[in-house]
């Protein structure tokens, strides 16, 4: 892949006014410019990494995080990438903070902001609420900075929402681009995103869409599996059609797992919740009808166990290209026999992918620090350059 002088070049290049001082909440909200820079900004943050160079950019400030929902990997690559700029970490508790009390978000969003120059949240388990809420917080930011109470405007970063999780799949993409040696040689190649059975309900749709709205961006024939009614967002598919009609890839649909990966490069086997199940137990929690939402759950686990043979197995994992599909997983995976009795692969797939997996999760941190540079960095190219320049150790050594 490219050295560090070549992705700095690449970068000078490429448009990235409009990320300065800017947010990032969705992956088709940026142009194929900013996408490239993202990947350009990760690859050298990690090549400097790599030849014990610091990337700090701050000598002080704040990543406030928020996570509404359980994390391990996305929590962890926040922090260390906010750590690897030159950032604090402050989790913010709602349980032990003042908006158990009424605060607003207006108000939380300022008195969060003080220090803060980064603002990560999760928030994705209820359809309709997630991204409006970050977008809540972002314009409450932007008051803040245009009326004064803030010294610097907070970036805001989406850890994963109801629409899309973009850390995740641009971790997912850049994975993918090493994988294949490069941009340019993923065109046509084919990756079937599909539904994969769970013994739990209700996992979130945010992973399937951040996959078919990102990597049918890029030429490749992206095909989206799942039973019947485990439909995603419309909106959604209609902007992975859009994106492969002016790539000259594809985007389809279909309700067989085996046609999925019959030929495929890349297999993404995941189980999610249908989206008209989701938007009901959304309405659901708003009335606080749990006993409603229990009866739901109970469905939900029942219709998922009509689709127990949606597995990843080593039979269909043989009719992929040549029998040798790179298979990914955003994690924590389902792993039949292993983590549940029956999941979303065998565990002798997933065992013989483990290495490239933690492959995979481990570009998340520099993908975030990469949405935090970019947004922070006036001239990002000349930052990434005086940080190689200045040659300050990350690790004293003599």
């Amino acid at each position: 892949m490219s050295n560090f002088t070549d992705l700095v070049k690449k970068l000078e290049g490429l448009d990235t006014s409009k990320m300065y001082q800017n947010d990032f909440l969705l992956t088709w909200e940026k142009s194929d410019a900013e996408i490239a820079a993202t990947f350009a900004v990760a690859d050298a943050l990690r090549d400097l990494r790599e030849r014990n160079v610091s990337s700090k950019v701050f000598d002080s400030g704040l990543g406030i995080s928020l996570f509404r929902d359980n994390s391990t990997r996305t929590r962890f690559s926040f922090a260390s990438a906010c750590n690897m700029l030159g950032l604090e970490v402050q989790d913010l508790d709602e349980g032990k903070s003042q908006i158990a009390h009424g605060e607003t978000v207006r108000e939380t969003a300022n008195m969060i902001s003080f220090m803060g120059d980064v603002i990560g949240i999760r928030d994705d388990m209820y359809i309709g609420k997630g991204n409006a809420y970050m977008r809540e917080v972002a314009q409450a930011v932007q008051e803040g900075y245009d009326e004064g109470n803030l010294e610097q405007r907070p970036t805001l970063v989406n850890l994963q929402c109801d629409i899309d999780h973009p850390t995740q799949s641009m971790a997912d993409m850049d994975h993918i681009i090493h994988q294949f040696g490069g941009v340019e040689n993923l065109k046509g190649k084919k990756i079937a995103m599909t539904w994969a059975y769970s013994p739990s309900y209700g996992k979130p749709l945010s992973v399937p869409q951040g996959i078919i709205g990102l990597m049918s961006r890029f030429g490749m024939d992206v095909v989206l599996a799942h039973p019947e009614g485990y439909e995603v967002m419309p909106e959604v598919e209609a902007v992975a059609a859009k994106n492969a009609a002016a790539t000259g890839g594809s985007f389809k649909k279909t309700n067989s797992m085996a046609e999925a990966f019959e030929g495929a490069d890349i297999v993404y086997p995941k189980s999610w919740a249908p989206f008209a199940a989701m938007e009901t137990r959304t309405d659901l929690y708003g009335k606080g009808d749990m006993d409603g939402i229990n009866k739901l759950e109970k469905e939900l686990l029942a219709q998922n166990a009509n689709h127990k043979d949606w597995e990843c197995t080593e039979k269909l994992m043989k009719t992929t290209n040549a029998g040798k599909a790179l298979y990914m997983h955003c994690l924590p995976a389902d792993i039949t026999g292993v983590s549940c009795k029956e999941g979303e692969v065998e565990a002798s797939v997933f065992d013989r992918y483990r290495v490239p997996m933690y492959k995979e999760a481990g570009f998340k941190p520099y993908i975030i620090a990469a949405m935090m540079f970019l947004a922070k960095m006036k001239d990002p190219a000349a930052a990434l350059k005086a940080l190689e320049a200045r040659g300050q150790k990350r690790i004293f050594t003599y």
